[in-house]
């Protein structure tokens, strides 16, 4: 759900949406781990897991369930679609997302498109597994200055986020001080990393270039 500060009734009811399919979702389609054993040997623990399983999976077979439970366990799964679940989570959370940039004045961002045939929506997760969760970056003061911090860089790229600060509480005063040092150090050690792929790459496209002219 990201960092974003949620109010209102009709927010309350998104959270709700999103919660119910999660705890569905979770506990029945998403298999995890759970320690069986551990022992030291010298300095090193040695863990030993039981094979992944959905909590789903362990209710049926823990012997303290009686069998009238996870009959009807058995009938919520047959009921459940992992696809129609994900779709709703989707939703929710684009929903969610709306309110957070509505309320900071920004365009609303989306998270992912949900497609009400769930086929179609199956096809659009494609890969999007191996990618993780997207998940929302809670804004920052430093966002509406980083046009001007990069401008700051690529013309002087030695500055520090010391020097950068300093820039910043002269260009708006009484909005910045030490407390965001870390925060323009990470946006430093961004930038630098950005122009050193599009360095790389150029040179490489060079290279590429000259190669080619070599061989003709």
């Amino acid at each position: 759900m990201g960092y974003g500060r949620f109010e209102g009734i009709d927010t309350a009811r998104s959270l709700a949406r999103l919660f119910a399919a999660a705890r569905l979702h979770i506990n029945f389609f998403q298999p995890s781990f759970k320690l069986k054993e551990k022992h030291r040997e010298g300095a090193k623990v040695i863990k030993c897991y039981f094979p992944p399983a959905t909590p789903y999976e362990r209710a049926l077979v823990h012997p303290s369930l009686n069998e009238a439970f996870k009959r009807r366990l058995r009938e919520i799964y047959r009921t459940l679609d992992p696809v129609a679940l994900l779709a709703q989570l989707r939703d929710a959370q684009n929903e969610l997302g709306k309110r957070v940039d509505q309320r900071a004045g920004k365009p609303a961002m989306t998270i992912a498109p949900v497609q009400n045939d769930l086929a179609a929506f199956a096809r659009e997760l494609g890969d999007g597994w191996k990618r993780g969760e997207p998940v929302p970056r809670r804004p920052s003061m430093l966002d509406p200055y980083i046009p001007i911090i990069e401008e700051w860089l690529a013309a002087a790229p030695h500055l520090s986020a010391v020097d950068l600060l300093s820039r910043l509480a002269a260009h708006a005063p009484g909005r910045f001080g030490g407390h965001q040092r870390r925060t323009v150090q990470r946006l430093v050690k961004n930038w630098r990393s950005k122009a050193a792929r599009q360095l790389i790459s150029s040179t490489e496209i060079t290279l590429s270039v000259q190669a080619s002219c070599l061989n003709i």
